[in-house]
């Protein structure tokens, strides 16, 4: 099946390639903010950043009809290099982007030439199931991975006991709180977080697709190749915030994984990318893409 992904460009295409993964549900400029992307391409890089397929501008997909996996959502990324020309890239990912860009480094070396990861979790421990248990109130069996906050597990779990949003304000009003518990310990600017969300909302072709991902990972929630990690070779960055509260510690178990990987720790920062840490995470990416060149 082909299908339609949006994607954009920054910088100098002469420049050396990093694509960015976005997290689960998460349009490219969600999990990307422009001034973050904008110090990267200033810094000298060919940046690329895409919205998921049934999220933003990306094809929106008949999930009854044409079902599809998170292994084809990672086979999205590698098509974005293709349609890009681009044989090799500093491929960085957020969240579930992050799982992404693992699994493309441990599958296909060639096309990743570092590697850094976001308020991601390690490939192959099934990081769904940790979160689906604490949002049901289940035990976590030993060997689990470390539970989202009580802060986190509150507020999702409302999603579950109420109906989903539905008018244009209360998506957007819902937006705003969720950046309050994800932006950690850090304040946000709710009026910028607000003309955010509103810009997000409008851009989407259909909101509501965006809950296909969550089906794609049901049909199959131990799809992530397990014990694989250590094959990874490309030089790794793994980034974490002191007020991670979705994955909270996922990242230096991610950095014990890879051999040679750096583990960053970022004051106050949550799971998302506020304004307050675009400088820090752009000169660490920037940096450790310098380490390689194609």
């Amino acid at each position: 099946m082909q299908i339609d992904i949006f994607t954009e460009e920054f910088g100098d295409s002469a420049h050396q390639p990093i694509l960015l993964i976005a997290g689960s549900m998460s349009q490219g400029p969600a999990s990307w903010p422009d001034a973050f992307v904008g110090r990267l391409a200033a810094g000298g890089r060919r940046v690329i950043r895409y919205d998921h397929r049934d999220t933003g501008r990306s094809a929106t997909i008949d999930f009854a009809t044409d079902p599809y996996t998170w292994h084809d959502i990672k086979n999205d990324a590698l098509a974005v290099l293709d349609a890009h020309g681009i044989d090799s890239a500093h491929v960085v990912g957020h969240s579930a982007g992050g799982v992404l860009a693992q699994w493309i480094a441990v599958e296909h070396p060639e096309r990743v030439m570092t590697l850094t990861t976001i308020g991601s979790s390690p490939l192959g421990r099934h990081e769904g199931l940790t979160v689906m248990r604490a949002l049901m109130g289940e035990e976590q069996p030993e060997g689990s991975l470390p539970p989202p906050t009580k802060e986190f597990v509150e507020f999702y779990r409302k999603l579950i006991t109420s109906p989903p949003p539905s008018t244009r304000k209360e998506q957007i009003d819902f937006q705003l709180a969720e950046a309050r518990v994800l932006a950690g310990g850090l304040p946000i600017d709710e009026e910028e977080e607000r003309r955010q969300a509103e810009r997000l909302h409008d851009r989407a072709r259909d909101l509501s697709a965006l809950a296909n991902h969550r089906l794609a990972a049901a049909a199959d929630m131990t799809f992530e190749p397990v014990g694989v990690l250590h094959t990874v070779k490309a030089p790794t960055l793994v980034v974490e915030g002191t007020h991670e509260p979705a994955k909270p510690g996922h990242g230096a178990l991610i950095a014990e994984a890879i051999p040679g990987a750096e583990l960053l720790i970022v004051e106050g920062m949550g799971h998302m990318l506020t304004p307050q840490v675009h400088q820090t995470l752009a000169d660490a990416v920037l940096r450790h893409t310098a380490t390689v060149r194609g």
